[in-house]
């Protein structure tokens, strides 16, 4: 068997794939839009691309173990200090988000009309952010020290859970079956196998760590990269697929003391399975299949971008956070990604509604492409925003701040030379000065005390040096001077 045309075209497309990937990254693009985008760009349905693949199965192995390997890290990396140290306060911040995006992607799929299991895999691509770009997004634009960064992360861990519990209902839900009774011992077996899971990685991390007792590189790697293949191959046997079997073994390493010595060189095995992922999924599109899918993408993507909105906001509130920090935090995790095209992957080895695979693929492309962009300005949007708001403050702050004193003075002065009365106290009276406003023509009943405008400036100006340096309001310099 021959691979020679097969490596040469692989091979070409990873040197465009990083010329692209250069580009991308030089205006804060991530690199799964360019994977997908260099895939559709060889796939055999866009007929650009002067070579094809002759055994495609062996790319759609690789891809599997990049699913594989994304899971596993998204696993490794969660922090179940921080989850159980916090636990209500994150179940309560990211349960909002995801029960907003969730409800409002399953009533989106309803709309659509594909069927009832296709609303339910619509609304987990719509519902979820991609923990991958969310993390890169935080490091790259130097916001890990933001107020709203541990907010973020938090609802990112919590989303993290989710999609482990989500992908074991769905792979039931998908696998066909019609009787309760097989339906209910599939889910049965699938959250056993999530709670021992669980239960080993939170207590278990002493006895796991024995396992990996060796200083050599060259085995250690390949323990845990056999350990991650195998619980993925567990998984998908008992039913809940790889992709969690691999979430929960990572888990369990996570928690041993090797997490960083696995996470150094797992990290560059996951990128480089992982684009083979991406850019299989990209060969899979079909660019003709887009147009009927562009209205439904479009309505997703503003619904998106809506709903992150307000989520971001009300988060931002629970957490006692400014406005600001809301419209920071819904930009980055409106982003979508690789969770999207795992549910449309595992959709279309489903048999599900084929229009499902190009609405995620163009999903993905779009949130990809614009989340970013928008990140990278997001403290420009919110200044835009939240500028007449901060311009009233501003104003309110300014007149409650104004001397009292000196209005005083200001309506004594004007009230003489317009011609009406002021009463002045005499020098032992503690009384303030009073104003009639009555003409000095129709004055009748009383006897008003008047003087030139020189002696009632001198009796403000002795009234005002009475008050000591903490009885004075304090004036603020003009900016201007």
């Amino acid at each position: 068997m021959h691979f020679g045309p097969d490596l040469l075209i692989l091979g070409a497309l990873f040197i465009i794939a990083y010329v692209l990937g250069r580009l991308g990254k030089s205006i804060g693009l991530p690199a799964i839009p360019i994977y997908m985008a260099v895939g559709l760009l060889a796939s055999p349905n866009f007929h650009l691309f002067p070579l094809e693949f002759v055994h495609t199965e062996y790319i759609e192995l690789m891809a599997v173990f990049g699913l594989v390997l994304l899971l596993f890290n998204l696993g490794l990396e969660f922090d179940q200090d921080e989850f159980f140290s916090n636990a209500g306060k994150l179940i309560i911040s990211g349960g909002s988000y995801i029960a907003l995006n969730m409800g409002a992607g399953f009533a989106f799929g309803f709309m659509l009309g594909w069927g009832t299991r296709e609303a339910l895999i619509v609304a987990g691509i719509t519902a979820t952010s991609s923990s991958a770009i969310v993390t890169k997004l935080l490091i790259e634009l130097k916001r890990l020290a933001n107020p709203e960064t541990p907010m973020i992360l938090g609802v990112t861990v919590v989303e993290d859970i989710f999609i482990a519990i989500y992908l074991a209902i769905v792979s039931v839900v998908l696998s066909g079956e019609t009787e309760i009774w097989p339906v209910v011992g599939k889910l049965g077996i699938a959250f056993l196998f999530l709670i021992v899971m669980f239960t080993v990685a939170r207590w278990g991390g002493r006895v796991v760590s024995r396992l990996f007792r060796t200083k050599d590189d060259e085995l250690f790697t390949i323990l845990f990269f056999g350990l991650a293949i195998m619980f993925g191959g567990i998984g998908e046997i008992l039913g809940v697929t790889d992709a969690i079997g691999a979430f929960l073994i990572g888990l369990v390493l996570g928690a041993t003391r090797y997490r960083n010595r696995i996470e150094n060189i797992a990290i560059p095995l996951r990128d480089v399975f992982g684009a083979f992922f991406f850019l299989n999924f990209g060969l899979g599109l079909d660019p003709t299949k887009f147009a009927p899918v562009i209205v439904p993408v479009l309505g997703a993507v503003l619904m998106t971008v809506v709903l992150n909105a307000g989520a971001g906001q009300f988060v931002a509130w629970l957490n006692k956070l400014g406005p600001r920090a809301g419209i920071n935090a819904s930009v980055i995790l409106q982003n979508r990604g690789e969770f999207a095209l795992i549910l449309a992957t595992l959709s279309l080895s489903a048999g599900l509604d084929e229009r499902i695979q190009p609405f995620a693929g163009l999903y993905v492309l779009i949130m990809a492409i614009m989340g970013p962009i928008l990140a990278a300005n997001s403290e420009k949007i919110s200044s835009f925003i939240l500028r007449p708001r901060s311009a009233a403050a501003k104003a309110r702050g300014a007149q409650k701040s104004r001397d009292p004193m000196l209005d005083e003075e200001i309506a004594l002065v004007a009230a003489v030379t317009a011609g009406q009365d002021v009463s002045l106290p005499r020098a032992d009276d503690d009384s303030e000065p009073t104003l009639d406003t009555t003409p000095r023509g129709q004055a009748v009943s009383q006897e008003p005390v008047t003087g030139d405008v020189d002696a009632l400036i001198q009796q403000a100006m002795r009234q005002s040096d009475d008050l000591g340096p903490r009885d004075r309001a304090p004036r603020e310099r003009d900016s201007e001077y």
